[in-house]
């Protein structure tokens, strides 16, 4: 529920933050902005789903079937974090960090 609750709140953060600024940036400045942080908050609610994938199988029943599933899922959302790091920061997640003022 952690996760999906970021994502939501991450999204409306993103839609309010990118309103106020419509009328001291052109559109394509608030587009991009709009994309950074939404794709921030879809990052911080796919760690922590994977976190609760990965609790959730453990304190369930670690059967081989559910460590399979607990695999893919993983792999799943590990390809989904890396491309959005692409996306959004314009670098791969080991790449030193390049810092924007916002």
């Amino acid at each position: 529920m952690a996760g999906i609750g970021i994502i939501v709140a991450g999204a409306l953060f993103a839609l309010v933050s990118t309103l106020g600024r419509l009328g001291k940036v052109n559109e394509e400045e608030a587009y991009y902005h709009f994309r950074r942080r939404l794709g921030r908050a879809i990052l911080l609610g796919l760690e922590l789903l994977v976190a609760a994938d990965i609790v959730g199988t453990v304190m369930v029943r670690p059967t081989m079937e559910n460590v399979l599933v607990l695999a893919v899922i993983v792999l799943i959302r590990t390809f989904l974090s890396v491309s959005l790091t692409v996306e959004v920061e314009g670098r791969w997640p080991w790449q030193v960090t390049r810092r924007t003022d916002e």
